[in-house]
């Protein structure tokens, strides 16, 4: 029955797919105006005629529509995803290089505001309507209405200018050359700032899933029994208490682990950081629509992979879900 409905529920990621593949060929085509300005930008007029041809052959819209759309699933599944022609470049080399940026930042600040979330959460639930409770419950509302880029600008005004610790952009300091240990500690020492704002930003979240599903643990019957057995406080919370909250946590956290690739793309704008937000902007900035459109292409399959992840997870976490 369980490898029945994870099977139904892969099943149903995989129209999605097949529908946002769908919409991600057939919506630059259906948009107004001449395709060719989607593919090669606002300054299309300025191509010369054999440019226009060579570019209308490549993307092979001089074909049927109905060839494009299979041709455009043989290159998907080959691993093209086209051509910049204004980095003139492929847009797999372009994504190639800035994702292990994007997944240093998402998976740091993923891992740090797991463990100050969960900590504090937890800490709060266990404490209710005590003074550590209320300070850390208004503490995180207050953090969780802070805009990330003002957050970003403010640490970088402080600790990059004014102090002078850490750096303040990029990725590596240009023209170094440092190699071996020294670039590994450049590199993270240009990545400190954006990780701290995207863990900020993230942490109120999960503070709040953990301390609302603790609260709802603490509650429940199993709890009072091994109260009235004589279990130790220690023991009820590290034993029944945080085991049976954190399966929404994990849910919340694999969401973020999803949706973390386009949240990034402010922050990595904010501290010009090399990543695959910064390449969106980039493209954003440039009219590069084939970039723009392979990007969320990418940005959507990490959201199903994310979504499929937890739905399996959730029944190992929490088995009372085998059932439904």
């Amino acid at each position: 029955m369980l490898s029945q409905a994870r099977g139904g529920r892969a099943v149903q990621y995989l129209i999605v797919l097949v529908v946002a593949i769908t919409l991600n060929f057939f919506l630059p085509r259906l948009m107004p105006g001449n395709p060719l300005a989607l593919l090669a930008g606002v300054d299309v007029g300025l191509l010369k005629p054999e440019e226009r041809a060579q570019i209308i052959e490549g993307a092979g819209l001089d074909r049927p529509l109905g060839e494009q759309y299979l041709r455009y699933w043989g290159d998907l599944l080959q691993g093209d995803l086209g051509y910049s022609y204004r980095q003139k470049r492929p847009i797999v080399d372009l994504l190639l290089e800035r994702l292990p940026w994007t997944l240093l930042l998402s998976g740091a600040a993923l891992l740090l505001s797991a463990v100050v979330g969960i900590t504090t959460g937890a800490i709060s639930a266990w404490r209710r309507a005590r003074a550590i409770d209320l300070g850390l419950l208004w503490t995180m509302i207050v953090v969780n209405s802070l805009p990330s880029f003002w957050l970003g600008m403010l640490l970088i005004a402080v600790v990059a200018v004014q102090l002078g610790l850490l750096p303040s952009f990029g990725a590596v300091t240009p023209a170094s050359g440092y190699s071996g240990w020294t670039h590994v500690v450049d590199v993270l020492r240009h990545a400190i700032l954006p990780v701290i704002t995207l863990s900020v930003i993230s942490v109120p979240d999960i503070y709040l899933t953990m301390r609302y599903t603790m609260l709802g643990v603490l509650g429940e019957d199993f709890i009072r029994t091994a109260r009235a057995k004589g279990l130790s406080e220690r023991r009820i919370l590290f034993a029944h208490v945080i085991p049976n909250a954190l399966a929404p946590v994990v849910t919340v956290l694999t969401l973020r682990l999803g949706y973390a690739f386009g949240g990034a793309a402010v922050i990595e704008t904010v501290f010009s950081y090399p990543g695959l937000g910064r390449l969106i902007f980039e493209a954003v900035s440039g009219r590069d629509y084939p970039v723009m459109q392979a990007a969320f292409l990418l940005f959507t399959v990490a959201v199903l992979l994310a979504n499929l992840l937890a739905d399996f997870l959730y029944p190992l976490l929490d088995p009372r879900t085998k059932a439904a």
